[in-house]
């Protein structure tokens, strides 16, 4: 790393575009990959259209890492997304982005990675299950799973108050393991894991059971909760502006990097399962572990061990990075005064804001402790998504509303690419409202519910 210095906001610019770009990569790729292809092949029940969902998941967010290019460069400030929203709404809707992604967004998915950690973790120690209880008494249950999982996010946490540098060191090294495990799978399933039966059930028809109808889309969309759950947490790179060096290029070209880079690992993978697994044999693979099946083809027994560690591996390199860099945005919001004033504070030797990492480990524990798996992914993409249609949106606010705006790089695609995002995303969000709605209504009330909130802490900070 080169020399950093300190900026007028306390903050230190240690990042430079390696670090950030493996801050991308890292915060995208956890546990989803390994994971819920299975899932999406129960429900699409064809090979073509469990590829499907990941090729649209890869090309949308691609789309908006490019069109998020534009909001970074003009204002490389800390907190990122907030700080778009703020500028292109108003006050309101960055503090709803906040509430949100503090309640539900960043600590629901550092807590459902941190318990996708330990349950690869029970591969090794069979100790630690979800049925194997440390504490059950008066009502409060809490397994060796969900202590585990506690007990990385508390770790974590400990290791970002030590400053950007330590927090960046462990991200990359974490991060290119991670990318190198994911890159061994690939290649040794393509050159050693080739199974002909499985490639003659999935590729001899493709495409069965794609009618191309509204059911289709329907379904696909749907199922496309399990790739965007993988492929998301890439803008986290934003909300650390502050403490990037030379953001105006560091950010657009980090973004774009890295979102290509992981979505052409998480294809390949796809098609690794398929050449690999006859159809059945990815939806019924044992909790789900398709990557473990497949490795199994590769390395025999020895697979089940050699998976979890990499899984184990890249679910820690994640949780490390979404805790870095969600502290930021509550960060800014408490500067705003839209939070609690100490959460503004930052470490007096290591710059690092030590109270937003806290309040954050705090409550991503009790979110480990009350939800699973499953609930937190679907409570996530519904919020991730509204949140991600309306800054794409503010590109369009901005552009109209403040047309003298520095802006060193400008969305690529403006306006066909930007407003394609908005409609398929759209769309998406209506198919989960409609055919999800036990988690997405709840997820939507959780983003309104952040609206008396708003105007309580105003009338609260007018007062004082």
């Amino acid at each position: 790393m080169a020399t950093t210095r300190q900026v007028d906001t306390g903050f230190i610019k240690g990042l430079g575009l390696l670090d950030s770009t493996t801050l991308v990569i890292g915060s995208m790729i956890g546990s989803g990959i390994f994971i819920v292809s299975a899932d999406i092949a129960r429900q699409v029940n064809s090979p073509g259209l469990l590829i499907l969902p990941w090729l649209v998941t890869a090309i949308l967010t691609m789309i908006a890492a490019l069109t998020y290019g534009e909001l970074a460069a003009a204002m490389p400030r800390a907190g990122g997304q907030y700080i778009y929203l703020r500028e292109a709404y108003g006050p309101l809707f960055g503090f709803l982005y906040g509430w949100t992604l503090f309640l539900v967004i960043q600590t629901g998915t550092v807590a459902a990675v941190a318990v996708a950690f330990s349950k690869f973790v029970g591969v090794f120690f069979p100790s630690i299950s979800a049925t194997n209880y440390v504490i059950r008494a008066a009502g409060i249950q809490i397994n060796t799973q969900q202590a585990l999982a506690i007990g990385v996010i508390v770790l974590l946490t400990a290791v970002n108050t030590r400053g950007i540098h330590t927090g960046a060191v462990v991200q990359n090294i974490f991060t290119f393991a991670k990318t190198a495990a994911l890159l061994g799978l690939i290649v040794l399933g393509f050159l050693a894991g080739r199974d002909a039966a499985a490639i003659e059930a999935n590729f001899t028809d493709f495409w069965r059971g794609a009618d191309w109808n509204w059911t289709v889309i329907r379904i696909v969309g749907v199922a496309m909760v399990g790739a965007l759950f993988a492929s998301d947490a890439w803008n986290n790179v934003t909300f650390t502006a502050g403490e990037i060096r030379n953001p105006r290029r560091n950010l657009p070209l980090s973004l774009a990097i890295g979102v290509g880079i992981v979505s052409l690992l998480y294809l390949a993978c796809n098609f690794v399962y398929l050449t690999a697994l006859p159809l059945d044999a990815i939806q019924s693979a044992p909790e789900d572990r398709v990557a473990t099946a497949a490795a199994a083809r590769v390395f025999g027994p020895v697979a089940v061990q050699f998976m979890a560690a990499a899984i184990m591996i890249s679910t820690f390199g994640c949780a490390n990075g979404m805790l870095l860099a969600g502290a930021r945005v509550y960060y800014a919001m408490a500067r705003d005064g839209l939070f609690f004033r100490q959460v503004a504070k930052l470490h007096p030797v290591h710059r690092t804001p030590v109270v937003s990492l806290v309040f954050q480990c705090i409550w991503t524990c009790v979110l480990t402790l009350t939800g699973t798996y499953s609930d937190l992914l679907d409570y996530v993409i519904f919020a991730v998504l509204l949140f991600y249609i309306l800054t794409i949106g503010g590109v369009f606010v901005l552009r109209r509303t403040r047309p003298g705006m520095e802006r060193p790089y400008r969305a690529f695609g403006y306006p066909v690419l930007p407003a394609v995002y908005m409609v398929c995303a759209g769309l998406i969000e209506v198919l989960l409202l409609l055919y999800k709605p036990s988690y997405t209504w709840p997820g939507l009330g959780i983003v309104l519910l952040g609206i008396p909130v708003y105007l309580l802490w105003r009338r609260r900070e007018a007062l004082q």
